[in-house]
């Protein structure tokens, strides 16, 4: 199942990956596990609106799958970033599993109540949780680089397909079978995807250079720097908490309109959300036109405004079909919104943190989600479910326009691939890795004329140290050599300063290549490194002192 060569004179198709066997077979096994996930959303539900008539309580189900994403994903990601993926996500599929069995036996003996379903669908989310910033991030180990693109965006087509089926099949069951049959099959769809991973013999790219690993804590600490001073993917973060916290009102307030508006059972309910997904399907194949004519930011915009509509409609419809054909719309707008923030976060970020700054991504994704599903359930139950949705849809609009300028741009052209371009540090003896801290200064000759120039693409690279690894960072001018410019950034260890030059990318090549234009010619930048004292040396001295 390893991922065969690219010929280099093909152009790889939106289909292509598919011709990889073990994305192929690993797509597949997700897109069933989908399925199965949706049958369990819609039985756990529409099972709670018969189990209690509070809106808040109903919309607590959502959050319930939404919450374990928020307090876990930052650890998953951290996780997924240093540990085999393969074993994290076999694990992970039948820790969902046996919460998914326990959730039919319960079902079928009549034990189960609505804090016990809130519960166990909080174990199932948090299994979720831990298993999709390594679901996200495996995919470039499981196709060549050139079909990495296509890839990602056939792994958002295998969702809505998930979209489209299973909430129509989930209505279905439980009208026909009931809760506990819809239970089991979602614990037998974990299957595929186990057996898949079994089969698939990883061959994780080896790191270049050789700095040590990283430990848990200091991994983490690398990934929150990291999004902190990474402004593409800091603008995804801020628009997507804008957008999903008022967004999150429609999927949490339907069964309430399904069952109080529309007068409708678990099958309608089924039938509204597939439209969702049938909506979002149609959206991914006119996505790819609309955003080479918009951009990512007008798109983002856009999507957004369309969807606070469908949500006022929602407000409004008093009869199934005309709900549907805004449920498809919905569908419509809310991948385009989505597919946008999915893409721009996997852009933005190089690999050495890839699933660490998905697992921010997926923590906002699912926090706005949660959170806003219980705010507008405490609407709702105080006011009325309508003027809840009326509510979001003018919040999801003034939300969107505000955040509109934090500005994503084409991240589609960013180079991250390590570059590999740092000389290797000359040192006069072997150092031990935990020594620290190390202060590496830089020093330049800046041409007369340029200092402006210089200024401004200095600032950029000193975000790049600090996304890197550097705890601090300056530049400063020599008074007795104007145009004499000395930059300085402390790291924590030197491990931390070897794995700063395996993360460098492409993208800092060209920085430091603009750098060297501003300088003055044939004056190549001087570059020192300074080591604290050993203070174990130290200790052992004053002992034998």
């Amino acid at each position: 199942m390893d991922a065969p060569q690219p010929r280099a004179d093909a152009t790889p198709g939106a289909w292509a990956p598919l011709g990889v066997p073990a994305f192929r077979s690993l797509w597949l096994a997700i897109v069933i596990g989908n399925i199965g996930t949706w049958v369990n959303d819609v039985a756990a539900a529409w099972l709670m609106t018969e189990l209690t008539d509070a809106p808040l309580m109903i919309a607590a189900v959502q959050s319930a799958t939404s919450l374990p994403m928020v307090v876990l994903a930052l650890v998953a990601g951290t996780l997924a970033d240093l540990v085999d993926r393969r074993r994290l996500l076999i694990v992970m599929q039948l820790w969902m599993m046996a919460v998914a069995t326990a959730l039919a036996v319960l079902a079928w003996l009549g034990q189960l109540h609505a804090w016990s379903l809130l519960a166990l669908t909080f174990a199932i989310g948090a299994g979720a949780a831990l298993a999709m910033p390594a679901q996200s991030a495996v995919t470039q180990e499981l196709v060549p680089r050139p079909l990495v693109a296509p890839a990602i965006a056939l792994s958002s087509v295998g969702m809505n397909i998930a979209r489209s089926i299973g909430p129509a099949l989930g209505g279905t069951i439980v009208a026909v079978a009931g809760v506990a049959a819809a239970f089991a099959i979602n614990a037998i769809s974990f299957l595929g995807t186990v057996f898949v991973l079994l089969r698939w013999k990883r061959t994780p790219a080896a790191a270049a250079g050789h700095a040590p690993p990283e430990n848990f804590i200091g991994a983490f600490r690398a990934g929150l720097r990291f999004a902190w001073h990474a402004p593409a993917f800091r603008s995804v973060i801020v628009r997507a908490a804008c957008f999903f916290v008022f967004a999150s009102a429609l999927t949490a307030l339907l069964p309430l309109v399904v069952r109080r508006t529309l007068q409708g059972g678990a099958g309608t309910f089924g039938l509204l959300l597939g439209c969702i997904g049938v909506g979002a399907l149609f959206g991914a194949a006119l996505l790819p036109r609309v955003r080479a004519r918009w951009g990512a930011d007008r798109l983002i915009v856009g999507g957004a405004v369309g969807y606070a509509v469908c949500i006022a409609l929602v407000a409004q419809v008093t009869a199934v079909w005309p709900a549907c054909i805004v449920m498809l719309a919905a569908g419509m707008t809310w991948i385009a919104v989505l597919s946008s923030f999915q893409a721009a976060a996997q852009l933005s970020v190089p690999a050495w943190v890839r699933a660490r700054a998905l697992s921010l991504y997926i923590m906002t994704f699912a926090g706005g989600m949660a959170l806003g599903s219980l705010a507008w359930g405490s609407v709702a139950q105080f006011a009325s479910v309508p003027m809840a949705l009326r509510i979001a849809a003018l919040g999801t609009i003034v939300a969107s326009l505000w955040a509109g300028r934090y500005r994503i741009g084409d991240v589609a052209h960013l180079d991250l691939a390590p570059s590999g371009h740092w000389p290797q540090p000359i040192m006069a003896a072997v150092l031990e890795g935990d020594r620290g801290p190390v202060l590496v200064t830089v020093e330049y000759a800046v041409a007369p004329g340029e200092n402006a120039r210089f200024h401004a693409l200095m600032a950029a690279l000193g975000e790049s140290r600090r996304r890197d690894g550097a705890l601090q960072w300056s530049v400063l001018e020599d008074v007795a050599q104007p145009g004499t410019w000395l930059e300085s950034f402390i790291v924590g260890s030197w491990s931390e300063h070897l794995r700063q030059h395996q993360r460098v990318t492409g993208e800092e090549r060209r920085l430091q290549a603009g750098i060297a234009e501003a300088l003055v010619p044939g004056a190549a930048p001087v570059v020192r490194h300074f080591l604290a004292p050993d203070a174990r040396a130290r200790h052992a001295r004053s002992a034998g002192a």
